[in-house]
């Protein structure tokens, strides 16, 4: 449980008691553990004796009432028992969740299961997003690297007299191809030279942070490429600019139905299918976090996204090879997620798949 010192004033945790903590830290978590209500009855009977406390069910009573009037208890129906609000899940999660750690064999167990000899970039994030699913009982969410990261090689390949076909090799090992529509005039020598200059130019840096330094070289005539393969990279550059190609890998939706209790929850689960179809607001989601350090939790409606499903994701965000954020992995359920289980191994997943992407591709 948190030290009394280690709740924030102002906080609702710090207008009550050691006593009114330990049954709300005790009733949340019983929550957590079976998604039920939690009567006054059962869990004076968990809480009698520990930490030198006593407590009857009376008393039980009396403190859920404090904290239902401080918004942080609420009830399905009259006879029925206590569970948290939202509000009550964020400050639980905020000031008492005592996070466990990974033992040394479950880190080498979630390794041994991402990693893999030979592997593609896109099966090391397709295995992460399974072993989320798989370990947090939700659904895994991995959200690919921008192809805005550092490249490694450029290569122009001719496809007809009017076409090419350019590929990008990035500092990770991905590699993409693009069909590009040729200036007029174009041998395949100047496109050799073209993708020698590109190469040489970006070689461990992204299009926008060499973008300026080439225009500006060709523009000086400082480039040393003739007419036609520069007005080929100017043409690369600019269908290029601004480029930044996201996808979203979401495995596990059938565990979401594991732990339906009530047509309630398959409705919340219905919803909860509808927004993992909606992509492109949850790539949106998780874009967000980057900007953020560490694990992330939204609860509930805090994020409009899950609105009408009540869900829960933690998310945390994977660092590339030069230290920089280029994705995130995520674990979306019910609001009842064990964030103290759920939290490392996604911290610890984010980890895995920034080891494996960062990795020169030749290790």
């Amino acid at each position: 449980m948190t030290p009394p010192d280690l709740i924030l004033p102002g906080s609702p945790l710090a207008a009550i008691d050691a006593r009114a903590r330990a049954v709300f830290a005790d009733l949340v978590q019983t929550y957590l553990a079976t998604g039920q209500a939690v009567g006054s009855k059962s869990l004076a009977e968990q809480l009698s004796g520990r930490e030198g406390l006593s407590f009857s069910a009376a008393t039980i009573r009396n403190i859920m009432g404090e904290l239902s009037q401080l918004g942080l208890l609420g009830k399905d129906h009259i006879s029925a028992g206590r569970r948290p609000t939202q509000h009550g899940l964020r400050l639980f999660v905020d000031g008492l969740l005592e996070i466990g750690d990974l033992s040394k064999a479950e880190r080498r167990q979630m390794e041994a299961q991402i990693t893999a000899s030979n592997q593609s970039p896109d099966d090391v994030l397709a295995r992460a997003s399974s072993l989320l699913s798989g370990l947090a009982g939700g659904a895994g969410l991995v959200l690919t690297p921008s192809m805005q990261n550092a490249l490694r090689h450029v290569e122009f390949v001719g496809l007809d007299v009017d076409r090419a076909l350019a590929v990008l090799v990035y500092a990770d090992g991905q590699v993409e191809n693009r069909i590009m529509n040729l200036p007029r005039g174009v041998l395949p020598a100047q496109l050799e030279q073209a993708g020698n200059y590109l190469s040489a130019r970006l070689k461990g840096r992204t299009l926008d942070q060499s973008r300026t330094q080439i225009l500006a070289e060709i523009s000086d005539g400082r480039a040393a490429l003739d007419s036609a393969a520069a007005s080929l990279i100017k043409q690369g550059l600019a269908d290029w600019s601004g480029d930044k190609k996201r996808s979203l890998i979401v495995r596990g939706r059938s565990r979401l139905l594991d732990n339906v209790q009530a047509q309630t929850d398959l409705e919340r689960v219905q919803r909860l299918f509808e927004e993992l179809e909606r992509k492109e607001a949850l790539i949106d989601l998780l874009d967000r976090t980057e900007t953020a350090d560490g694990v992330k939790i939204f609860i509930g409606s805090e994020n409009p996204l899950f609105a009408l499903s009540g869900s829960s994701m933690v998310v945390a965000p994977y660092l590339g090879a030069d230290a920089q954020i280029i994705g995130a992995v995520a674990v979306i359920g019910p609001t009842r997620l064990n964030y103290a289980r759920v939290i490392p191994m996604v911290d610890y997943t984010a980890q895995i798949v920034g080891r494996l992407l960062g990795r020169p591709k030749d290790e």
